[in-house]
């Protein structure tokens, strides 16, 4: 792709983007030298700043490519701190952006945000609907994200992204945790930022699956019953945790279950640990359905995941019978890893005339 492009207006223009394959399909905002510029000035930063280099095509991401995709997005400048942290979370080796791209799971980086960039650089909705239509930062930031990855990536569906099928995460996946209404410590702080810190964290997972359940004070086994319901969305034989045996995976429990743990004096490491505990499935199972991967394992059981730390948990959506998991796919040579990036804000500054544009 030129460094310019010329069409004599803005619906040309459009229709030319199409055609190159340049959008997710979708319309997009033309990316005006104007409108990229003014993003540039946002962030403070140079527009020749190199982030890193995103996979398959290992094109180089610089800020400027970057607010490129932005822009097309229909970001705010507010938004860019967080679009920033999302793409070098994405070009770090651990997180094999590259085989991501090219597997032929359905898989998708989730985009999670912690800290007060959820209401400063936003706000990144938590609550009802956060992963669906209305949000608009949720919706951009993600989208931004998957901008990147088709411009500079080269990711492009049955050419050098080979998801079968896909989901719809892989136009814009992105939340904030309830830090507010979770009975634990925001996410970034269980992966080891200060509780004052912005954070983006990067995972790579399935659609969400929903999990039903109607809580009950009066059982004391009310605890118990939720992990065991939430492990069978999370590792059924139907997963590739379960069947590859590796990677991470989300679990986002709504307010209401979150009680639940909380009641029964929960931890976000001690649900984890139960949580894998539960996940330990008949090899039996494993054998006879696993295909190509299965007749591993001796013994009864298996291990569906590595450890409890494989399995991150956080509370988002609104309050009532349901939470929701990802399973993830858990190839390549980092399995699926999540990456966490601190969000920095101080070298983004105010765009004069222009709503929103403080960060």
């Amino acid at each position: 792709m030129p460094d310019f492009l010329e069409a004599e207006t803005e619906e040309l223009a459009l229709e030319k983007l199409h055609e190159m394959g340049c959008t997710d399909g979708l319309p997009v905002v033309i990316p005006t030298q104007e409108r990229v510029e003014r993003l540039i000035l946002a962030t403070g930063l140079d527009g020749d700043m190199v982030l890193g280099e995103m996979g398959p095509g290992m094109g180089v991401a610089t800020i400027e490519k970057v607010c490129v995709a932005a822009v097309m997005a229909g970001c705010l400048p507010d938004y860019m701190p967080i679009v920033i942290a999302a793409v070098k979370a994405a070009v770090q080796p651990e997180f094999d952006l590259r085989e991501l791209q090219a597997t032929t799971h359905c898989t998708a980086p989730l985009i999670i945000v912690n800290g007060e960039a959820r209401h400063s650089c936003g706000p990144v909705a938590s609550g009802y609907g956060a992963l669906g239509p209305g949000h608009r930062a949720n919706a951009s930031i993600g989208r931004a994200l998957r901008l990147c990855m088709i411009n500079i990536g080269g990711g492009r569906p049955g050419i050098s992204d080979m998801a079968l099928l896909g989901h719809p995460g892989k136009f814009t996946y992105c939340l904030a945790e309830a830090e507010e209404d979770s009975p634990f410590p925001p996410l970034h702080v269980s992966q080891g930022f200060d509780a004052e810190d912005s954070v983006v964290t990067l995972i790579g997972c399935e659609a969400p699956h929903s999990v039903i359940y109607s809580d009950n004070a009066d059982d004391p086994e009310d605890a118990e019953k939720l992990l065991y319901v939430l492990s069978q969305g999370l590792a059924n034989i139907a997963t590739n945790n379960a069947v590859l045996t590796s990677g991470s995976a989300l679990v986002v429990l709504g307010p209401k279950h979150a009680e639940v743990l909380k009641r029964s004096n929960f931890s976000r490491e001690s649900t984890a640990k139960r949580l894998w505990e539960l996940t330990h499935l008949p090899t039996e199972l494993h054998n006879r359905y696993g295909g190509e991967f299965g007749s591993r394992f001796k013994g009864d059981t298996y291990t569906a995941f590595p450890k409890p730390e494989n399995i991150l948990i956080m509370v988002a959506g609104g309050s009532g019978l349901y939470s929701m998991v990802m399973p993830s796919w858990g190839g390549a040579a980092h399995f699926n890893c999540p990456v966490s990036v601190k969000i920095e804000m101080d070298q983004f500054c105010e765009v004069p005339g222009l709503a929103g544009a403080s960060a």
